[in-house]
């Protein structure tokens, strides 16, 4: 039985998590059907786009994305914060960018005068609305459906295109975040669909190469702010250069299906995380069926089951041998 989303998203333990979506009815979101040679390619462009307007919208991260023929994978950084210095004006105009929202909402975004009976109500509905701004399973709505409804509607069919439910696993430390983003990085490699991480086209870490081109960072991403102990802004706490070097290579070692080193230019990373070079190859090939649940040491793993009161451990025996050096 499918457990309940909210007995697996705990933003309390951690706020990233790795989310999963699948197509049915043999539905393609690129490619070619090789029974009737129609091109899908396009329709990733649909989902990069979405995904990336969310991110702006909603309170919650984009740190890696990729758009495969089948299936789509997310690590999203969950930041109440943010949400909660939201006014209430901002909550409202960024619900109207993506739904039709209530007419007391309506109201109060055009400016408009509002009954004294109706100022608790909007309260109620902006007190709802920055809820889902922040709720991994409404960002999730907000980017299947629409894409969804395209999709039928460019099929001349109608049903579900996407699988009912999306897969979500917490990611508890930062080896499990960092290698889960690179397993997401590098699956248009291990599909063979790519060479290399900048040929690998509607993904997180092309987008992040191009911008590193022009000495920048994608400002729809979260950003990679080194790891200095002075205040840092938010963003993830590596250097972009050390994770690009790292998935470079890894992607390389990955495609040429050989055993190799990975070079001292590319370890600051391993070597802070503690990640022998075996677990990180392991992790970024297998990342998915190692854990089927929470990934992380067994003290992060601990942590988590008992705040959500959860009896059994899943997974224990991965997170322990290939997390639990880190």
């Amino acid at each position: 039985m499918p457990m309940a989303r909210k007995a697996i998203v705990s933003v309390e333990d951690t706020p990233y998590y790795h989310c999963v979506s699948r197509c049915v009815r043999r539905a393609y979101l690129c490619g070619e059907d090789e029974y009737t040679g129609q091109s899908y390619e396009h329709r990733r462009a649909w989902v990069e786009e979405r995904i990336l307007e969310l991110g702006q919208v909603f309170s919650i991260d984009i740190c890696a994305y990729s758009v495969m023929s089948n299936h789509l994978h997310l690590v999203l950084n969950v930041d109440i914060y943010e949400a909660n210095a939201w006014s209430e004006w901002e909550v409202a105009e960024r619900w109207h960018q993506l739904f039709k929202g209530a007419e007391i909402t309506q109201k109060f975004s055009q400016g408009l005068a509002l009954e004294e009976f109706e100022v608790a109500l909007l309260s109620e509905t902006i007190a709802k609305y920055r809820s889902r701004l922040s709720d991994i399973s409404w960002f999730m709505r907000a980017l299947n459906e629409p894409i969804a409804r395209k999709a039928n509607h460019e099929d001349k069919c109608s049903g579900r295109f996407w699988e009912g439910r999306f897969k979500s696993q917490a990611l508890l430390d930062e080896a499990a975040v960092l290698s889960c983003m690179a397993y997401v990085d590098l699956n248009p490699i291990r599909a063979k669909i790519a060479d290399t991480p900048e040929e690998s086209d509607f993904t997180s870490i092309q987008r992040r190469i191009k911008a590193a081109l022009k000495g920048e960072q994608p400002a729809n991403l979260l950003a990679f702010v080194g790891n200095e102990t002075r205040e840092e802004p938010k963003g993830l706490l590596f250097h972009l250069k050390d994770y690009l070097q790292l998935v470079e290579e890894t992607g390389r070692i990955i495609r040429d299906d050989k055993r190799g080193a990975i070079s001292e230019l590319a370890m600051p990373i391993l070597n802070r995380l503690n990640i022998p070079q075996e677990n990180w190859l392991k992790l970024t090939t297998e990342f998915t069926r190692l854990f089927k649940g929470p990934a992380g040491s067994l003290q992060e793993l601990d942590a988590y089951c008992a705040h959500l009161e959860r009896k059994r451990r899943q997974g224990a025996g991965n997170c322990h041998r290939w997390l639990d050096s880190a």
